[in-house]
């Protein structure tokens, strides 16, 4: 009697571990088993990783903000598509007005504005040279003519001895402004001249002419008090002037020292986002768009150059 109650009891036990073990093994298979936690574990982080790549794809970046410095109203014209474009890729282009040449490189050597565009290069090397900036080009943006405006005379055949002629009193556009004086005969230049000529290298007054030395912003107002004056592009159009008022054409046009240029900051070139960044503005400029504003607003009075050119992957 005693053995039949203990195998009872022994049979018992049997059927209730079977039945955990049942239970035990339908969990098991319900959750993963042993790897159920690294599992779930998983599962979490990938939803987690997806909906941040989710809500990042939908979170616009931040708007990255350009300042670029110019001289003259007018640019603010040329730069109305590029600006416009950019303002769709996030990029927000300010324009920082100057009154004259000198200040632009400055603010940009001094990290005031991130880049500028009103120079051509030979002005921009004599900047660095007398300065010690560590500015630079990184794309072309056109070429405008320098040309010789009077409101006395019609012609240059009309300019005698003892009529006076200004010119800018800066280095590169006087030597600049010269040439265009030998171009019209008023003036023959040494043949020992440097590319950008003074008054020192004229070798022959062909009219006896007094040459007079001005600020180039200044010139436009002092056009009344002089007989001819040479005239940078961008002065002469806020002045009012056309092309078409000229008494003579510039004739340097084909010198790439000449072109103008967009230019950044060297330090600036080591940062990877901020070259990507300035690569979109010289390209939101370089369009039909642009060339369409210099043709249909400007008559053609600027004159696209090195746009074929990518000083940026140099």
């Amino acid at each position: 009697m005693k053995l039949k109650r203990s195998f009872a009891l022994v049979l018992s036990l049997v059927i209730v571990a079977a039945g955990l073990t049942a239970c035990g093994s339908k969990k098991t298979a319900a959750t993963g088993g042993d790897n159920a936690p690294a599992a779930t574990e998983a599962a979490t982080e990938g939803a987690t990783e997806a909906a941040a790549t989710e809500a990042a794809t939908e979170t616009p970046a931040e708007n990255v903000t350009v300042t670029l410095g110019v001289v003259g109203s007018v640019y603010e014209e040329l730069w109305a598509p590029a600006k416009e474009k950019l303002a769709s890729e996030g990029i927000d282009l300010k324009i920082q007005q100057f009154s004259d040449y000198t200040t632009p490189n400055n603010a940009l050597a001094n990290g005031e504005i991130d880049l500028n565009a009103f120079q051509h290069h030979i002005y921009l090397d004599t900047e660095i040279q007398n300065n010690g900036y560590k500015i630079e080009p990184i794309g072309y943006t056109f070429i405008i003519p320098l040309n010789l405006y009077s409101s006395k005379v019609k012609s240059v055949g009309d300019i005698k001895d003892g009529d006076t002629v200004a010119i800018p009193n800066d280095v590169t556009n006087g030597g600049r402004a010269l040439k265009v004086l030998a171009a019209a005969k008023l003036i023959t230049l040494k043949d020992s001249a440097n590319f950008s000529p003074t008054v020192e290298d004229i070798e022959t007054y062909n009219v006896k002419i007094k040459i007079k030395e001005l600020a180039a912003n200044t010139i436009p107002s002092a056009l009344p008090d002089v007989t001819a004056a040479i005239i940078n592009g961008n002065f002469a159009l806020d002045f009012g002037l056309k092309t078409g008022d000229a008494i003579f054409a510039d004739t340097s046009l084909t010198e790439e020292k000449y072109w103008n240029l967009i230019a950044a900051k060297s330090a600036d070139l080591e940062d990877q986002s901020k070259v990507d960044t300035f690569k979109k503005v010289v390209q939101a400029f370089q369009t039909a768009e642009t060339e369409k504003i210099f043709n249909d607003k400007f008559g053609g009075y600027f004159i696209k150059e090195g746009w074929d050119q990518d000083l940026l992957s140099k």
